[in-house]
């Protein structure tokens, strides 16, 4: 059995979506004199890193992440590659290939070359989903969607994509690190923080080949 860690590391310094806090990671108590532990304070957003959204990240008055299906967020999953794609389209979809009865769903694009760049810093020209592409894989039954950036859908487009999915019930697990992810079926588990009525959570996510 081979286990594939799929999520990003958190850390001070780590890229972050444009105008969200930045991650503060420090010790705050140290084993010693006046402490019998070490012990560290976090501080960042609950979009940082490997993360999933919730309905409420952008339709008011639905449910937080703390409500989202387990079943769903674990399970038999298809890696696409679409190494050469610029925008995750419904035509570029249709050419794609997906196995049939697909229902978790994780595109590996040129973004992942990312995580690795020398540039940490936050690239707008990131490959993502526009709203006719969000719609196909909604109409083939896609349940769960997962992209190797910080947003599903592209800078500053992204309230369509996201509705569209949300509304239909879809995850979306976005920040994963596919740089050594070959296409084909996996296991998925990919468990959010229960963070109460949360927009958003930062998930573990690791892929087991089958």
């Amino acid at each position: 059995m081979q286990i594939y860690d799929i999520s990003l590391t958190i850390e001070p310094g780590m890229t972050v979506w444009p105008g969200d806090a930045e991650v503060i990671l420090e010790q705050v108590a140290t084993i010693g004199e006046y402490s019998q532990s070490n012990n560290s304070k976090l501080c960042m957003s609950v979009h940082t890193g490997t993360h999933v959204d919730a309905p409420v990240h952008f339709i008011p008055k639905t449910t937080g992440v703390d409500q989202l299906s387990l079943k769903i967020l674990t399970g038999r999953v298809y890696v696409l590659e679409m190494l050469k794609t610029t925008l995750i389209t419904a035509d570029e979809l249709k050419k794609a290939e997906i196995p049939p009865r697909t229902r978790r769903l994780i595109i590996k694009t040129r973004n992942s070359q990312l995580w690795s760049s020398k540039n940490k810093g936050f690239q707008e020209e990131f490959v993502g989903i526009d709203a006719s592409g969000a719609q196909y894989l909604i109409d083939h039954g896609v349940k769960l969607i997962g992209l190797d950036y910080l947003s599903i859908a592209p800078y500053k487009e992204g309230k369509a994509t996201h509705e569209l999915f949300l509304k239909s019930g879809v995850v979306i697990v976005e920040g994963l690190n596919l740089s050594k992810i070959s296409q084909g079926r996996y296991s998925l588990f990919c468990l959010p923080l229960k963070l109460l009525n949360s927009d958003g959570a930062p998930a573990r996510a690791i892929l087991i080949g089958v």
